[in-house]
């Protein structure tokens, strides 16, 4: 019974970021509607937010991760993918769509510090808290809803794929 009141709770808050950011003068919600086999075959657009790492394809469902407002994007990770530690301008909500996401906190990638969320699992990404996570053996899909803008600055610069050669 807790576990539904809760998803309930963060149903209902998204719909009332969604409404203010309309009555706001925010942009108009678009008419979206996608099955789970139709997201998991929507190709990566890219877009702020991103790890770059190879292995994380990310693909933008509502509005625009660099600009302010809201914005929905799924995080398509692969199998063995592990991110060192980062963390993100602007407010996160992620939830597991598929797979199991192992998902931790800190400034520094730390397995003992790992969560395991299966699906349906939600977890919090607050603004300028690093966080750090990895796949095991089968791919996963994230659904991140969050503020704009937004970027990505790892902990130790070392480890940003972007950077890299």
């Amino acid at each position: 019974m807790k576990t539904s009141r809760f998803m309930a709770t963060v149903a209902i808050a998204l719909a009332a970021t969604a409404a203010s950011a309309q009555t706001a003068g925010g942009p108009k919600l678009p008419d979206y509607a996608k099955t789970p086999a139709e997201l998991t075959a929507t190709p990566a657009t890219g877009g702020a937010g991103g790890s770059g790492n190879a292995n994380v394809e990310v693909v933008t469902i509502l509005g625009d991760a660099s600009k302010p407002g809201l914005y929905t994007q799924l995080l398509k990770v692969g199998a063995g993918a592990q991110i060192p530690a980062h963390h993100h301008d602007g407010d996160r909500v992620g939830t597991v769509l598929r797979g199991t996401w192992h998902f931790g906190y800190g400034s520094k990638f730390d397995k003992a510090k790992l969560k395991t969320l299966p699906v349906g699992s939600v977890y919090t990404e607050p603004a300028n808290e690093p966080h750090f996570a990895m796949t095991a053996n089968e791919p996963v899909i994230v659904m991140l809803t969050g503020t704009g803008p937004t970027d990505t600055v790892y902990e130790n610069p070392a480890d940003d794929p972007t950077r890299k050669p």
